[in-house]
């Protein structure tokens, strides 16, 4: 009592407290409170009496219905019987029955009532009260994400091609992908969620200014210059792991070089112009070995050898000329960027790109014109026309990567996954979504990650679920974007298959209890605090491990709804699974409306 009255008694010297006030109170308790929901219970507190302010008591009342929750009391009660305090004894064994923990249990008993007990003559005896009991309840030792699993834990020295990056698509794009501005704030956004491989759509600009936005379309210009100014400034905010830019070049060579020259000049010493070690290239370095470097992924003139050996000499106004063999009814390259409006005349009509249903026919070869000082610039992420799975094992170098459209990559997945993860386990792989996703939506990622695609570009201005899946892949491993793909998918000799995992198995059986929510988001039909959530929970995996369940609903209760239901799954692959947890708002027979969402990797899921 003492504690409680010496944080409350100086507001209410002058007897009673308004709202804004209580509010201002709450937050000293250093407890997370949602304003609607404070609103609502002070509301009814101060509707009895016609007044609008409340009394010490009422706060107090106000205080215990929203922090002193009932399951947290059950529990608290089990191990703390008749008593008002848990001593260190009671807490270890809430640590080993109820979180599982089997290890250093009397060191961690120790630290959270020095860190969680807000009474300092509890902590001086090394026990815990129920206010502290709650803190530690409510912090992040007792998120469902395991706090290990927040720090970098994964071994960062294998070759680039052993994990999946966090990678965006359109990054300019903050909208759609016909008349939505390209802003610089698409790179920033990108970059403090994590993202590693950004895209940047060059076209030649006035006065010799490269731009980027999406060509033959009306998205507006952002230059060149200043998307690689926001990238120098934000690049390792968030992690120390290599960036790469992926560049869809359609400059002339004179404005290639611009390009080049900018990314040198603005970059400096991130920028990566050398191989390190040998020039001989047979492995892809690691994320280690290429923390704080940002790599550049464009078409490339040659070799990395060749261009090693030009290093020293001036080569401005220097072209080379790469052939590109085109296909017909490939939409690798040409269904994504085909144009969407004409590039000239006034006319009015809408051109669609229909791939024609003959099988892939080779038609002519391009060719491509390409600026020396930006070829060169290009080390370990060598953009190269996919042709075939058989083509790559027999030609295609370690350090050349692919880009293959979702529509092709699906149907590998489909009739080729054993080739497809063979491929991947060699080649760094970037799928994008198909040019007719004009609205900027997203396909799932989980299927070709399902069969190792290392970048997997979503537009990441467009929420929804592809995306939080997204978000809960890269929650992993600190959150510096890069996670270290399974066994099966790394090694070269593997014949995993996403549809037939057989001996890739490793069951494991998951049992999830669903007690209760606190101070859920209040239906938009509702005129106080309330909603009629439930939950359900959802498996990403294979095909054979993808499932929802749902919980019931609790009528007219957002504040501190409670199910005690308990769920159960079987997985079969576990390293690729992810979860997720949707609430939503039953507002009709037939109709719900989302309130929130959580995602995270199965294996991240901490017990307790």
């Amino acid at each position: 009592h003492t504690w409680f009255l010496s944080i409350i008694q100086d507001e209410f010297r002058t007897g009673k407290i308004d709202l804004d006030s209580t509010m201002r109170l709450l937050e000293k308790f250093q407890m997370p409170f949602d304003f609607t929901h404070v609103k609502h219970v002070f509301r009814k507190t101060v509707d009895k009496r016609k007044t609008h302010t409340i009394t010490i008591e009422d706060f107090r009342a106000i205080y215990r219905s929203i922090v002193h929750r009932h399951e947290f009391q059950e529990l608290f009660r089990v191990y703390a019987p008749e008593r008002k305090i848990l001593t260190a004894t009671e807490l270890i064994e809430f640590l080993r029955k109820e979180q599982y923990q089997t290890e250093d249990c009397e060191t961690t008993a120790l630290e959270i009532i020095l860190k969680y007990e807000p009474i300092e003559e509890v902590r001086k005896r090394r026990q815990l009260s129920f206010e502290g009991f709650i803190r530690y309840m409510s912090s992040e030792e007792c998120s469902i994400l395991k706090n290990d699993h927040r720090t970098i834990y994964q071994d960062m020295n294998h070759p680039l091609c052993d994990y999946f990056i966090s990678s965006s698509h359109n990054t300019y794009l903050i909208s759609d992908q016909l008349i939505g501005p390209s802003d610089l704030w698409g790179y920033t956004s990108a970059l403090l969620k994590g993202c590693r491989c950004l895209e940047i759509d060059c076209w030649d600009g006035s006065d010799n200014e490269p731009v980027v936005y999406h060509g033959h379309t009306l998205t507006s210009k952002i230059t060149f210059n200043s998307v690689i100014q926001v990238i120098d400034k934000y690049a390792f905010v968030v992690s120390d792991y290599p960036l790469v830019l992926s560049l869809e070049n359609h400059c002339s060579p004179k404005q290639q070089e611009v390009m080049a020259d900018y990314l040198e000049s603005i970059l400096g010493d991130k920028l990566l112009t050398s191989t390190i070690g040998g020039t001989e290239v047979t492995q892809l370095p690691s994320p280690e070995a290429l923390k704080f470097k940002i790599l550049v992924k464009n078409k490339k003139v040659g070799t990395i050898e060749e261009s090693m050996l030009r290093r020293e000499l001036d080569s401005h106004g220097e072209t080379g000329e790469i052939s590109d063999c085109e296909y017909l009814s490939d939409e690798d390259e040409t269904d994504d960027k085909a144009p969407i409006y004409p590039k000239s005349g006034a006319v009015k009509r809408k051109i669609e790109y229909k791939p024609p249903a003959t099988p892939r026919k080779k038609t002519k070869m391009k060719k491509i014109k390409i600026a020396i000082p930006l070829s060169d610039l290009v080390i370990y992420t060598k953009s190269q026309k996919f042709v075939s799975f058989e083509h790559s094992l027999i030609n295609q170098k370690c350090y050349e990567n692919n880009s293959i459209g979702e529509t092709r990559a699906r149907r590998f997945v489909k009739h080729a996954a054993k080739e497809f993860v063979s491929h991947t386990s060699r080649f760094i792989t970037r799928i994008y979504p198909k040019g007719t996703r004009t609205n900027s939506s997203n396909y799932n990622p989980q299927e070709f990650w399902n069969v190792g695609c290392q970048m997997v570009a979503l537009n990441f201005q467009t929420l929804g679920v592809q995306m939080e899946l997204q978000n809960g892949k890269f929650l992993d491993n600190g959150g510096c974007g890069y996670i270290l793909k399974p066994e099966f998918l790394r090694n070269q000799n593997s014949t995993f298959s996403p549809y037939n995992v057989g001996r890739y198995s490793k069951p494991m059986s998951l049992s999830i209890k669903l007690i209760s929510g606190h101070q859920l988001p209040p239906s938009n039909l509702s005129k106080t605090n309330k909603a009629d959530p439930l939950v359900q929970i959802e498996i990403y995996g294979v095909p054979e491990d993808q499932a929802k369940k749902k919980s019931s609903v609790v009528k007219s209760n957002a504040l501190s709804p409670r199910w005690d239901e308990t769920f159960s799954f079987a997985i079969q692959v576990p390293e690729l699974a992810l979860i997720r947890f949707c609430v939503q708002d039953e507002i009709s027979l037939v109709a719900n409306e989302f309130l929130g969402q959580y995602t995270l990797p199965l294996l991240s899921l901490n017990k307790g």
